[in-house]
């Protein structure tokens, strides 16, 4: 698809990401489940299914690693579809009225 992602690298969450990030996504279920074992109870806003929060359906995004490359380009459209609707999402609510507020219905 034309992305060149060799710059990045992932991590594990470290305990202050919680307060320095306003929005944390995980791509399923079992991953939300941990998040939420170790997310301050006053910071539990933040954490969501990536799915459900960005285009409201309930679900996973499986992991295409073991599988063939129709698999990776599925998965790269659910991605790229949702992180559309996301940023929808996320441009009406910072140019809503009050966008300086923090929101938990985001």
């Amino acid at each position: 698809h034309g992305l060149d992602i060799s710059g990045q690298t992932a991590r594990k969450l470290a305990p202050d990401d919680f307060s320095r990030f306003d929005l944390i996504l995980a791509m399923d279920r079992s991953n939300l489940r941990d998040l939420k074992a170790l997310v301050p109870a006053a910071m539990r806003d933040r954490v969501h299914l990536f799915l459900e929060f960005a285009e409201g359906k309930v679900g996973d995004v499986p992991d295409p690693y073991h599988q063939g490359p129709e698999a990776f380009a599925s998965v790269y459209r659910m991605i790229r579809e949702a992180s559309e609707a996301l940023a929808t999402r996320l441009d009406a609510r910072l140019s809503a009225p009050d966008s300086g507020q923090a929101s938990s219905t985001m």
